[in-house]
């Protein structure tokens, strides 16, 4: 689960690491109203940036500095008006609906800070860079010895040591030391406490130097965290972050029928049990022509009543020109499918080509229900085997195209 970035500084705050003041708005207006009264307390910059599960903000138009109301305004109604669009969103790109508007800083250096899984050694590391500001992945392709890394101990947790050296490996002085020191264990506690999979604030920022932080303040002013959805049964307040309008609608309403569901950009809706099957089933349409509309897996232990949302899932996306349904009955058995395949014909319709190959168990109870209602199902073909289906389903979409 991921959420916004008014959240994740909310968690940084709370965590004890320093974040600049702001404040979430859903409309113009209540931008207006928080721009007022940040200037109000002595504010001479704001930065106005919007909300959405997606990078590339900045360089989409979507992150404004703002030192009069009226710029605040000019932002904030772009941003509301507008979809966001950059290459993490798609030419669809997304609509705003939140708005973050908070102090903006003077920046003297910029760091990169993050926490997440290493899947080789299977516990948390530390990842940090001088170079922050920008993506790490450039980093990384561009000057990979800037990324400096210490693995977490899943017991002693991270320790006050390997923040110093890390601070000072990253060039961190003076009072700065102590202050990334302590933001790094406050960090590595905030995510052993939340289940977070990934918490990333880049940039950390350094302020120029001033009366009351005489070596400059360690500040972060931007982060990014997403959560193992396996374990928010243990974090209801984390729970209560989810933002159902960042996400897929198709998406949400499988996992509500315990459905994997994902969306894609073809248009041969796919219906397959288990993953590795569905993962070569798209393999195969793809190598036959065809273009998979979305990766379905139904499972092991699917109901009629969830096959048959599965149908109405597949068949909403006014892109799908057909579908492929790929079966081998082990737990699942073909008899299910194939009424399902019935019942969402009664209720949806299939006005599609579709493709079904059947394997396993009760296969052949399935096949004679398919029989008996292929006057239901005038656009329906047989497969003998994955192969043929592939073949089929492709020729069936390419032929309704032409």
């Amino acid at each position: 689960m991921k959420i916004h970035e008014y959240q994740a500084r909310q968690l940084l705050a709370e965590a004890g690491i320093s974040v600049p003041c702001g404040t979430m708005v859903t409309s113009v207006e209540a931008a207006n109203d928080a721009a007022k009264s940040l200037f109000d307390e002595g504010a001479t910059l704001l930065v106005v940036k919007a909300q959405v599960h997606a990078g590339g903000r900045g360089k989409a138009g979507f992150v404004k500095l703002c030192r009069t109301p009226e710029e605040v305004n000019d932002a904030a109604t772009f941003m509301f008006g507008n979809k966001m669009i950059s290459v993490q969103t798609g030419p669809e790109g997304l609509d705003v609906t939140k708005i973050l508007i908070a102090d903006g800083v003077d920046i003297d250096r910029e760091f990169y800070l993050a926490i997440t899984t290493d899947r080789a050694s299977g516990s948390n590391a530390l990842i940090a860079s001088s170079e922050g500001g920008v993506e790490i992945e450039t980093v990384a392709h561009e000057n990979p010895d800037a990324i400096k890394t210490v693995h977490i101990d899943p017991l002693d947790g991270l320790l006050a040591e390997q923040a110093t050296d890390m601070a000072k490996n990253l060039g961190f002085t003076g009072l700065q030391v102590d202050q990334a020191r302590d933001i790094m264990l406050n960090l590595s506690k905030l995510v052993q406490d939340t289940d977070a999979s990934l918490a990333e604030i880049n940039p950390l920022i350094v302020t120029p130097k001033s009366e009351e932080h005489i070596d400059g303040e360690v500040v972060a002013i931007d982060a990014k965290f997403n959560f193992d959805d396996n374990a928010l049964f243990r974090h209801p307040e984390i729970s209560e972050m989810f933002d159902p309008t960042e996400e897929n609608a198709s998406e949400l309403r499988a996992s509500e029928f315990g459905l994997n569901f994902i969306a894609l950009d073809g248009n041969i809706g796919c219906l397959v049990n288990g993953a590795g099957l569905a993962m070569a089933t798209m393999d195969i349409i793809k190598l036959h022509g065809g273009n998979p509309a979305n990766f379905l897996d139904v499972g092991g232990a699917a109901t009629l009543e969830t096959v048959k949302e599965a149908f109405n899932i597949i068949l909403s996306d006014e892109k799908v020109e057909g579908v492929l349904v790929n079966i081998f009955g082990g737990i699942m058995r073909c008899d299910v499918i194939a009424d399902a395949i019935v019942s969402a014909a009664k209720e949806v319709g299939f006005t599609v080509p579709l493709v079904v190959r059947l394997e396993g168990t009760n296969v052949d109870a399935a096949r004679d229900i398919l029989k008996d209602a292929q006057q239901e199902l005038p656009t329906m073909q047989t497969a003998t085997d994955l192969e043929d289906a592939a073949s089929k389903v492709a020729n069936a979409v390419a032929t309704t195209c032409a």
